[in-house]
């Protein structure tokens, strides 16, 4: 989902972590981005370290050796500029389509984090230099296939670090395919030389992944909020009651997730003439059924689910991923930092998560179509029965985008396919569960979005009961670009324009109009 920017001014990457928050600006708004002086002093004092052992006739990893399998040759001093080069080369050797602009800076932004740490060795020189390609809007072209995310996502990185060599291809901040010569020329930034080190700090983190998990985190957020609103108005055009949302009965079974989404829901159907006007003592409803009664213990869960994934994105913003690592007290160290496990695992938990709430979503949908459990509507919603479908196809394209979140929900982390000779012999595949993940995300908000859009044609059939001010408000918002009820029409553009109303944050926005900030 989009965001506005509420802080004017570059972000400052220094020695701790990049926030959540500024990563977002800088994927998504181009926010431009400056080195900090500490950040800077930290560099090159790791930096003079790194030179002293290069200095020493001992190999030591990374320094002047080769890399993975082939970190036993000890590599002499007049080859090491050409060691980098080759590193960098031979591993950008990615496949595939372009991977999107927003994931790309994601993955510079966090790469230059931890080179700012001052735990991997680099020249001040490179820091400034990934800070300065994103500040001219300079993105290195990335493909979608070539990380194992273990060493990192080596290859992902690599093209970028390409970039940086004044090598590859890039796009420019038009938008504009050109070779990364020319771009950086343009932009008045210097190709680097990499020295010893350099290339290896360059590619061993995982960047990309964790770049993707905190933009999921960010969307899926706001995605459970709007879940929590179509849910409402499904209740609401269904003839379902709020009175199962209630705090006490949620107080009943403490998860914390559950109790935000029975206040969201409580609140968006508060003051409700649909809801009062068949609470009452013949109403002939015992129960409502689980997509609607049980709305928020399946979105409550997800938040939870979220909540961890977002502390381990925390945890991980907070890493100085590489290898070897320069350690506080100046020694250089091999270490397993860059096995993505972690970020891979809450990836594949969320595409769970997003997998689950959505057929929730598609049940409720399919209620409404459905004459035997609508209460009273028109079968399909259609506004001639046999004449018109109505939604009837609609509820299809739910379907099939479930199917396929479903399939999207199977872990990627648990397979590993060895690599390097052996030498990565498990990895993570994080970055493969964060591009699925992705895609789901997506097919989330196209559920949801035809749950709001057959809703409101729900909520319009049950006229003249009115629904609430917050659902109002939502139908409102969508008949700004997709017209009422009526004879069929052509419903791919009202199902698109639907989409756009999601992902932009229009829906959402319009019931918080009322309601103010949901949980």
């Amino acid at each position: 989902m989009s965001i506005d920017s509420d802080r004017p001014g570059p972000v400052v990457v220094g020695t701790g972590p990049v926030s959540a928050r500024d990563l977002v600006r800088v994927a998504r708004d181009g926010v431009a981005v400056v080195v900090s002086d500490d950040a800077v002093a930290a560099v090159e004092a790791s930096r003079a370290r790194i030179e002293a052992l290069a200095a020493d006739p001992r190999p030591v990893y990374g320094v002047s050796t080769g890399f993975g399998a082939l970190a036993v040759r000890h590599i002499p001093p007049e080859s090491r500029k050409q060691l980098q080069r080759s590193l960098i080369r031979s591993h950008a050797a990615g496949s595939g389509a372009e991977v999107e602009r927003e994931v790309v800076r994601a993955l510079m932004l966090l790469r230059l984090s931890t080179l700012a740490t001052g735990r991997t060795g680099v020249r001040p020189v490179v820091a400034r230099t990934y800070a300065a390609l994103l500040s001219a809007g300079i993105t290195p072209v990335v493909y979608e296939y070539g990380s194992l995310g273990c060493s990192g996502d080596l290859a992902p990185l690599a093209h970028v670090a390409l970039a940086v060599m004044g090598e590859g291809t890039a796009r420019d901040a038009t938008g504009a395919l050109r070779s990364a010569a020319e771009a950086m020329a343009d932009a008045g930034i210097a190709p680097v030389e990499l020295a010893e080190k350099e290339g290896l700090a360059l590619i061993n983190g995982t960047d990309g992944m964790l770049g993707m998990l905190v933009l999921a985190c960010h969307d899926l957020r706001a995605l459970l909020r709007l879940a929590d609103v179509t849910a409402s108005m499904s209740v609401e055009g269904l003839l379902g009651t709020d009175k199962v949302f209630a705090a006490d009965l949620q107080a009943l079974r403490p998860q914390p997730g559950q109790a935000v989404a029975a206040a969201n829901m409580v609140r968006v159907l508060a003051d409700s003439p649909i809801v009062a006007s068949h609470a009452t003592p013949d109403c002939t409803v015992v129960q409502d059924a689980y997509s609607l009664r049980c709305a928020p213990q399946v979105a409550g869960a997800a938040r939870d689910t979220l909540d961890h994934a977002e502390r381990v994105a925390g945890h991980e913003l907070a890493s100085a991923v590489d290898n070897p690592v320069v350690t506080l007290d100046g020694r250089v160290e091999s270490n397993g930092n860059f096995h993505g496990a972690p970020v891979a695992y809450v990836l594949d938990f969320l595409a769970i998560v997003v997998a689950d709430v959505a057929s929730m979503s598609e049940r409720r949908t399919d209620r409404f179509l459905d004459k035997a459990r609508n209460h009273g509507l028109a079968p399909f919603l259609a506004d001639d029965p046999g004449v018109d479908s109505g939604h009837m196809i609609a509820q299809y394209t739910q379907a099939a985008i479930v199917s396929d979140l479903k399939r999207l929900a199977a872990p990627a982390s648990v397979d590993s396919i060895p690599s390097s000779a052996m030498q990565e012999d498990h990895v993570s595949m994080g970055w493969s569960a964060a591009r699925k993940l992705r895609r789901s995300l997506d097919g989330l908000t196209r559920v949801l979005a035809i749950e709001a859009l057959t809703a409101a044609r729900g909520l319009d059939l049950r006229a003249p009961l009115t629904p609430a001010p917050a659902t109002a408000a939502v139908v409102s918002r969508l008949r700004t670009e997709v017209p009422g009820p009526g004879p069929d029409r052509y419903l791919a553009p009202d199902i698109e324009a639907a989409v756009r109303l999601a992902t932009s944050g229009a829906l959402l926005a319009a019931a918080e109009s009322v309601t103010g900030p949901l949980g």
